[in-house]
């Protein structure tokens, strides 16, 4: 045994990690380390990813898009294996982390678990490859955390269905080659397949972010796009086929909100380390050792947490509750550990120089997104009490 252990793993939480899932976050680390690292403060700084078709394909090479569904070209890896790529990609950025969950977790899911055989052979081989990108478009101008009062609508028309509507706050959106876009009929609400070459069908840039500026982040305008009937899933009827898809994407970020912690967390040990003050080493004061250690606690049980919930994914006795519960605390802590970082760095803590405030940032959209921290606590006060305080 060592004379001291990993300070950057206290814990040991690399050794509870199959060798699979080990090789996992190895690769996924290197790829980044050489294709995102480089580039991420640049890409920050200017508000968008230069070259994100190509970035799209080397994620496609790596399997990670649709990584966890099987068939049709995705890589049918474990649930843990998926969510252990996903803190490593946000621990390099969360804008990443964002492409590959909206593509795999949120479009590609919605074709895999909704299609009929002829969305998944068409879409889901190229969209595993990175060689085309999805979108989901669930989100409106005015409904956020009350889907089931969307405003976009789709009629009939002969056997054809004409779509209109706006969608808010999409990423991929005016880079992607197709969107599951969800609106009410006459039978409820339903799902489309929309080629965004379609008629009618526009992604405007949404701009002016100071949060996920390494992301492409859309409105999606549909006037009059009229589709084929077998445009619409087949399986997907009412508001838990859209709910299930975004189960599965906070998932992804029960683990991703963990490797922006972490990055944060591990350059906050590295800078008090090295910055003196008062003649020593501000690592050696009281209370930056109590931020650390914090810092190191909670990281350490949101990374336990994740894994819990990861085994519980695989072996299929996950409730959506218990994602709840994840992405509640782990965001939260996650942005707790970002902003005590940027303390212990102090006026550096602002630069981008550092990796700290564009974590901190970001995690700003992450607690939002997916599930605002206010309604997951709802949904756990309900599993709680069996009392709903929705309405």
């Amino acid at each position: 045994m060592s004379s001291r252990p990993d300070p950057r793993d206290l814990a040991g939480l690399h050794e509870l990690l199959t060798p699979e899932e080990q090789d996992v976050a190895s690769s996924v680390r290197r790829l980044c380390a050489e294709h995102v690292d480089p580039y991420v403060v640049d890409w920050f700084e200017q508000g968008e990813i230069p070259q994100i078709r190509d970035l799209a394909k080397r994620l496609g090479t790596m399997g990670l898009l649709g990584m966890h569904l099987s068939g049709y070209g995705c890589a049918g890896m474990s649930a843990t294996a998926y969510g252990v790529a996903c803190m490593e990609l946000e621990a390099s950025d969360s804008g990443v982390r964002s492409l590959v969950s909206v593509q795999g977790s949120l479009a590609m899911y919605a074709l895999w678990a909704f299609g009929s055989e002829e969305h998944k052979t068409r879409w889901l081989p190229a969209m595993a490859a990175g060689e085309a990108i999805g979108c989901f478009g669930l989100t409106e101008p005015d409904v956020g955390s009350d889907p089931g009062s969307m405003r976009t609508r789709a009629r009939r028309d002969g056997s054809d269905w004409i779509i209109d509507g706006r969608k808010m706050w999409i990423t991929n959106g005016s880079v992607a080659d197709v969107a599951i876009v969800w609106a009410r009929t006459d039978e409820g609400i339903r799902g489309f397949v929309v080629p965004t070459d379609t008629p009618g069908f526009s992604a405007p840039v949404i701009k002016h972010k100071l949060s996920l500026r390494a992301s492409v982040t859309s409105e999606l305008v549909l006037d009059g796009v009229r589709l084929p009937a077998d445009a619409m899933l087949p399986e997907a009827e009412g508001l838990k086929a859209p709910l299930s898809c975004l189960n599965e994407a906070r998932y992804g970020i029960v683990w991703g909100s963990m490797g922006a912690a972490r990055t944060c967390l591990h350059a906050a040990q590295t800078y008090a380390t090295q910055r003196e003050q008062f003649g020593k080493p501000i690592a050696a004061y009281q209370l930056t050792q109590q931020k650390l250690v914090d810092m190191t606690l909670e990281y350490t049980k949101g990374v336990l947490l994740a894994l819990h919930l990861g085994r519980r994914k695989d072996a299929g006795t996950l409730r959506p509750e218990q994602v709840s519960m994840g992405k509640l605390n782990n965001v939260r802590e996650a942005l707790a550990i970002c902003r005590t970082a940027r303390s212990v760095l102090g006026a550096n803590g602002i630069s981008l120089e550092y990796p700290v405030i564009r974590h901190m940032n970001n995690l700003e959209s992450v607690l939002t997104y997916e599930g605002t921290s206010e309604m997951h606590t709802l949904v756990l006060g309900r599993a709680l009490t069996g009392h709903s305080a929705f309405s």
